[in-house]
Protein backbone atom coordinates (compact mmCIF):
# COMPACT_ATOMS: atom_id res chain seq x y z
CA UNK A 1 0.00 0.00 0.00
CA UNK A 2 3.14 2.16 0.65
CA UNK A 3 3.40 2.10 -2.92
CA UNK A 4 0.18 1.92 -4.87
CA UNK A 5 -1.66 4.55 -2.27
CA UNK A 6 0.18 7.68 -4.05
CA UNK A 7 -2.91 8.36 -6.61
CA UNK A 8 -5.42 7.63 -3.71
CA UNK A 9 -3.88 10.25 -1.53
CA UNK A 10 -3.37 13.11 -3.77
CA UNK A 11 -7.23 13.27 -4.88
CA UNK A 12 -7.93 13.19 -0.68
CA UNK A 13 -9.49 16.60 -0.28
CA UNK A 14 -7.46 19.41 1.06
CA UNK A 15 -4.63 17.55 1.63
CA UNK A 16 -1.17 19.75 0.85
CA UNK A 17 2.61 18.71 1.03
CA UNK A 18 2.16 14.56 2.21
CA UNK A 19 4.74 12.20 1.78
CA UNK A 20 5.19 8.29 2.36
CA UNK A 21 7.83 6.81 4.21
CA UNK A 22 9.21 3.62 5.59
CA UNK A 23 11.18 3.42 8.75
CA UNK A 24 14.41 1.38 10.37
CA UNK A 25 15.17 -1.48 12.74
CA UNK A 26 15.63 -0.61 16.44
CA UNK A 27 15.38 2.94 17.74
CA UNK A 28 14.52 3.83 13.95
CA UNK A 29 17.47 5.72 13.18
CA UNK A 30 19.45 2.97 11.24
CA UNK A 31 19.66 2.30 7.78
CA UNK A 32 18.23 -1.08 7.75
CA UNK A 33 14.64 -1.24 7.11
CA UNK A 34 12.00 -2.26 9.23
CA UNK A 35 8.86 -4.08 7.12
CA UNK A 36 6.31 -3.31 9.82
CA UNK A 37 6.35 0.07 10.00
CA UNK A 38 5.66 2.94 7.81
CA UNK A 39 4.59 6.47 8.17
CA UNK A 40 2.95 9.06 6.82
CA UNK A 41 3.01 12.98 7.01
CA UNK A 42 0.67 15.64 5.61
CA UNK A 43 -0.43 18.93 5.91
CA UNK A 44 -3.50 20.22 6.27
CA UNK A 45 -5.15 23.81 6.24
CA UNK A 46 -6.25 23.36 9.66
CA UNK A 47 -6.49 21.10 12.79
CA UNK A 48 -10.20 20.27 12.41
CA UNK A 49 -9.45 19.23 8.64
CA UNK A 50 -6.49 17.16 9.42
CA UNK A 51 -8.76 15.06 12.32
CA UNK A 52 -11.66 14.32 9.48
CA UNK A 53 -9.44 13.79 6.49
CA UNK A 54 -7.52 11.06 8.56
CA UNK A 55 -10.31 9.78 9.96
CA UNK A 56 -12.98 9.58 7.21
CA UNK A 57 -11.04 9.41 3.85
CA UNK A 58 -10.71 6.19 2.41
CA UNK A 59 -7.51 5.22 1.90
CA UNK A 60 -6.70 6.41 5.73
CA UNK A 61 -9.85 3.90 6.48
CA UNK A 62 -7.76 1.34 4.45
CA UNK A 63 -4.91 1.52 6.56
CA UNK A 64 -6.11 1.25 9.63
CA UNK A 65 -8.43 -1.33 8.40
CA UNK A 66 -5.01 -3.73 7.67
CA UNK A 67 -2.79 -2.59 10.21
CA UNK A 68 -2.28 -3.64 14.06
CA UNK A 69 -2.24 -0.16 15.42
CA UNK A 70 -2.18 2.94 14.23
CA UNK A 71 -0.72 6.54 15.62
CA UNK A 72 -1.39 10.19 14.71
CA UNK A 73 0.03 13.23 15.74
CA UNK A 74 -1.83 16.31 15.33
CA UNK A 75 0.99 19.26 15.44
CA UNK A 76 1.13 23.24 14.41
CA UNK A 77 4.70 24.07 13.24
CA UNK A 78 5.85 26.97 14.72
CA UNK A 79 9.54 27.41 12.77
CA UNK A 80 11.01 25.97 9.75
CA UNK A 81 13.87 26.39 7.88
CA UNK A 82 14.92 24.57 4.79
CA UNK A 83 13.38 23.17 1.69
CA UNK A 84 12.10 19.50 1.18
CA UNK A 85 12.07 18.31 -2.64
CA UNK A 86 12.13 21.68 -3.30
CA UNK A 87 9.32 23.21 -1.22
CA UNK A 88 8.65 24.78 2.10
CA UNK A 89 5.80 22.61 3.18
CA UNK A 90 5.01 23.96 6.53
CA UNK A 91 2.89 27.71 7.34
CA UNK A 92 4.49 28.79 10.72
CA UNK A 93 2.71 30.09 13.35
CA UNK A 94 4.72 32.38 15.23
CA UNK A 95 3.94 31.60 19.17
CA UNK A 96 5.65 31.70 22.73
CA UNK A 97 4.87 27.79 22.81
CA UNK A 98 6.69 26.64 26.05
CA UNK A 99 5.14 23.29 26.39
CA UNK A 100 6.34 19.98 25.01
CA UNK A 101 7.63 20.48 21.18
CA UNK A 102 8.20 18.09 18.18
CA UNK A 103 10.89 18.37 16.01
CA UNK A 104 11.63 16.89 12.58
CA UNK A 105 14.83 17.15 10.45
CA UNK A 106 14.87 15.91 7.22
CA UNK A 107 18.67 15.99 4.24
CA UNK A 108 18.96 14.39 1.33
CA UNK A 109 22.70 12.64 1.89
CA UNK A 110 24.98 12.78 -1.14
CA UNK A 111 25.53 9.60 -1.88
CA UNK A 112 29.13 10.17 -1.47
CA UNK A 113 28.95 10.73 1.83
CA UNK A 114 26.54 8.21 2.98
CA UNK A 115 28.42 5.63 3.97
CA UNK A 116 30.54 8.50 6.48
CA UNK A 117 26.97 9.22 7.94
CA UNK A 118 25.48 6.26 8.53
CA UNK A 119 28.12 4.81 10.48
CA UNK A 120 27.68 7.71 13.28
CA UNK A 121 23.93 7.03 13.10
CA UNK A 122 24.38 3.68 15.50
CA UNK A 123 26.12 6.05 18.62
CA UNK A 124 23.16 8.88 18.41
CA UNK A 125 20.64 6.53 18.39
CA UNK A 126 21.83 4.64 21.60
CA UNK A 127 21.87 8.34 22.87
CA UNK A 128 18.96 9.19 22.21
CA UNK A 129 17.23 6.00 22.81
CA UNK A 130 18.58 6.07 26.49
CA UNK A 131 17.87 9.97 26.99
CA UNK A 132 14.67 10.16 29.46
CA UNK A 133 13.64 13.71 28.04
CA UNK A 134 12.66 12.00 24.55
CA UNK A 135 8.58 11.16 25.12
CA UNK A 136 9.01 9.74 21.24
CA UNK A 137 11.22 9.24 18.36
CA UNK A 138 11.25 7.18 15.46
CA UNK A 139 13.67 7.42 12.18
CA UNK A 140 12.23 7.47 8.77
CA UNK A 141 12.61 8.09 5.70
CA UNK A 142 11.31 8.41 2.06
CA UNK A 143 14.68 6.74 0.14
CA UNK A 144 16.76 4.00 2.09
CA UNK A 145 20.34 5.52 3.03
CA UNK A 146 19.41 8.81 0.94
CA UNK A 147 16.58 10.46 2.48
CA UNK A 148 16.72 10.27 5.92
CA UNK A 149 14.16 11.86 8.41
CA UNK A 150 13.76 12.24 12.36
CA UNK A 151 10.99 12.52 14.56
CA UNK A 152 11.30 13.44 18.11
CA UNK A 153 8.70 14.38 20.80
CA UNK A 154 10.35 16.76 23.87
CA UNK A 155 9.33 17.94 26.81
CA UNK A 156 10.00 21.49 25.99
CA UNK A 157 12.58 23.00 24.16
CA UNK A 158 15.18 23.24 26.38
CA UNK A 159 15.46 19.89 26.95
CA UNK A 160 15.63 19.48 22.91
CA UNK A 161 18.36 22.58 22.87
CA UNK A 162 20.43 20.64 25.93
CA UNK A 163 20.51 17.53 23.82
CA UNK A 164 21.73 19.11 20.66
CA UNK A 165 24.36 21.16 21.84
CA UNK A 166 26.11 18.37 24.47
CA UNK A 167 29.36 17.36 23.43
CA UNK A 168 28.26 13.23 22.18
CA UNK A 169 27.80 11.72 19.25
CA UNK A 170 25.13 14.05 17.96
CA UNK A 171 27.10 17.06 17.91
CA UNK A 172 29.71 15.53 16.48
CA UNK A 173 27.93 14.41 13.70
CA UNK A 174 26.49 17.93 12.74
CA UNK A 175 29.91 19.41 13.18
CA UNK A 176 30.94 16.32 10.36
CA UNK A 177 27.97 17.25 8.03
CA UNK A 178 28.60 20.74 7.95
CA UNK A 179 32.63 20.43 7.39
CA UNK A 180 32.25 17.73 4.87
CA UNK A 181 28.60 19.17 3.18
CA UNK A 182 27.17 15.99 3.67
CA UNK A 183 23.70 17.07 2.49
CA UNK A 184 22.50 18.08 -0.33
CA UNK A 185 18.94 19.58 1.05
CA UNK A 186 17.96 19.84 4.43
CA UNK A 187 14.75 20.95 6.22
CA UNK A 188 14.57 21.53 10.19
CA UNK A 189 11.03 22.02 11.99
CA UNK A 190 9.47 22.50 15.28
CA UNK A 191 6.13 22.15 16.23
CA UNK A 192 3.42 22.27 18.73
CA UNK A 193 1.68 19.84 20.28
CA UNK A 194 -2.13 19.63 19.27
CA UNK A 195 -2.93 15.91 20.50
CA UNK A 196 -3.08 12.57 19.21
CA UNK A 197 -5.19 9.25 17.81
CA UNK A 198 -4.29 5.66 18.36
CA UNK A 199 -1.70 4.07 20.50
CA UNK A 200 1.88 3.31 19.85
CA UNK A 201 2.89 0.08 21.10
CA UNK A 202 0.28 -0.77 22.98
CA UNK A 203 -0.07 3.00 25.09
CA UNK A 204 0.00 6.50 24.65
CA UNK A 205 3.67 8.24 24.55
CA UNK A 206 2.66 11.90 25.73
CA UNK A 207 0.83 11.01 28.40
CA UNK A 208 4.19 10.96 30.57
CA UNK A 209 4.49 14.62 29.41
CA UNK A 210 0.55 15.47 30.65
CA UNK A 211 -0.47 16.06 27.22
CA UNK A 212 -4.34 14.78 26.68
CA UNK A 213 -5.18 12.75 23.18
Amino acid sequence: MMGLARPALARVPDIGFWKLCGSGTGEGFTPIPNTGVYAILATWPDPETARARTEEADIFRRYRARALENYTLFLAPTSARGAWSGQRPFQTIPTEHTGPVAALTRATVRPGAALRFWNRVPDISKVIGADENVAFKIGIGEVPLLHQITFSVWPDTGGMAAFAREDGPHARAIRAVREGKWFREELYARFAILGARGTWEGGQPLARLGLKT
